[in-house]
């Protein structure tokens, strides 16, 4: 198998010359996930004046204890419009602004009402139950800074500081192409020798989860014209990575090195030292990146987690494109490995205050049903000896 590429370098290649996308201009409401290209400054204080954190009365803490006249009232988002003088109380509401001349909040359990009159028996404290205009921030403050990544909490400063619109990277456009005689669709009864097409509905998955659009473009049949009308097509409609599934490996009906000669180009890699995985490809037809993933459904998987997410990330412009495995220790012994990087689909358990990483027993790449069951990959180098139960390793999670 000499002339196998290291996943390393694959990746490095996958991901050489990928920059984050040109900013655009979005929703506030539709910024989750996505990552700022400015900052954003706050375009108002919070709270725009000093407000109550109590049900209560607002009075003057020099008057109390004492028995004070009620004048009015101050509720959220409409205040008191008067002001207060010795002797004089306004009964006010959580949020709302504190009158003029106050300056300390009582609660209400604290306080015994006398028709317009209020008996408070306690004192109180000079800023008692108050929030003093931009306790949260203040106008002009930068709240969030270009380069972070949104998510709802974020997205509820964006909207607290009165921004409507935001500015963010654009989301990667993926098209999916499955390749096969063999495949139909979900919901129609195979043929003879036909099975069902599972992989591309699984990379759309993954290319939501990593913040891109995909596009489903069905089934091509292993022609080679078909094949190049939906490559084509895919380019021409603006996408930045092209998928495919299936093609990619050394029989009479894999395809995918032809259209790619056939579109003018050559191979940035094909066949890494990976299991599985092995007959991976990447090539670039003008400005879109092409990876041609294996047909087999672990495989592609797999190979979608390890080379597509993180490239999607980084068009995405996110900063954390190159996810660093986790430590655990081995749940079963796991024999020697050849001179592929290998990936055990393992199932995940903490014992002892240990995460432990058992591995399945069956590792066949067709295996769909061990793929769902499975929480991680363990990585094991190339050439690495065979350990024993309990022994250190690494691993990736796969609900990522």
């Amino acid at each position: 198998m000499a002339g196998l590429l290291p996943v390393d370098e694959a990746l490095a290649r996958v991901l050489a010359g990928a920059e984050p996308l040109p900013e655009e201009w979005i929703a506030v409401g539709d910024c989750d996930g996505r990552v700022l290209t400015r900052d954003l400054v706050a375009g108002r204080s919070q709270p725009p004046e000093d407000v109550s954190s109590m049900d209560g009365y607002a009075v003057r803490a020099a008057d109390l204890p004492g028995r004070l006249a009620v004048i009015g009232e101050s509720a959220a988002g409409r205040g008191f419009a008067g002001q207060m003088a010795a002797g004089e109380a306004v009964r006010i509401f959580t949020g709302a602004g504190v009158p003029v001349g106050a300056d300390a909040v009582v609660m209400q359990e604290d306080a015994a009402r006398e028709g317009d009159r209020v008996l408070i028996a306690g004192t109180a404290r000079p800023g008692q139950f108050i929030r003093r205009r931009g306790l949260d921030f203040t106008e002009g403050l930068t709240g969030l800074a270009a380069g972070t990544l949104m998510n709802p909490r974020r997205l509820a400063l964006a909207a607290a500081m009165n921004h409507a619109i935001v500015p963010v990277h654009g989301r990667p456009r993926v098209a999916i192409l499955s390749t096969g005689d063999e495949l139909v669709e979900p919901g129609t009864v195979p043929g003879p020798g036909q099975i069902v097409s599972s992989n591309a509905l699984a990379i759309a998955a993954v290319v939501r989860r990593a913040g891109g659009e995909p596009t489903l473009l069905g089934i091509s049949p292993d022609r080679l014209d078909a094949t190049l009308e939906r490559v084509r097509f895919a380019r021409q409609s603006g996408h930045h990575v092209l998928v495919t599934s299936g093609g990619a490996s050394v029989g009479e009906y894999d395809l995918m090195r032809d259209v790619i000669a056939a579109e003018g180009a050559e191979p940035g890699f094909w066949k890494i030292a990976m299991r599985p995985g092995k007959p991976l490809m990447m090539a670039d037809l003008g400005a879109m990146r092409l990876l041609g993933l294996p047909g087999n459904p672990v495989a592609s998987f797999v190979c979608s987690m390890l080379f597509l997410r993180p490239l999607l990330l980084r068009l995405a412009g996110r900063g954390d494109s190159a996810e660093e495995p986790e430590e655990a220790v081995l749940g079963a012994d796991v024999p020697a490995n050849d001179l592929r990087a290998d990936h055990l689909r393992a199932s995940l358990a903490q014992r002892d205050g240990r995460l432990v990483a058992t591995p399945f027993p069956v590792q066949d790449s067709s295996m769909i049903r061990v793929l769902a069951e499975a929480e991680a990959l363990i990585l094991r180098a190339p050439h690495a000896p065979a350990v024993a139960a309990g022994s250190p390793c690494r691993i990736l999670r796969l609900d990522r």
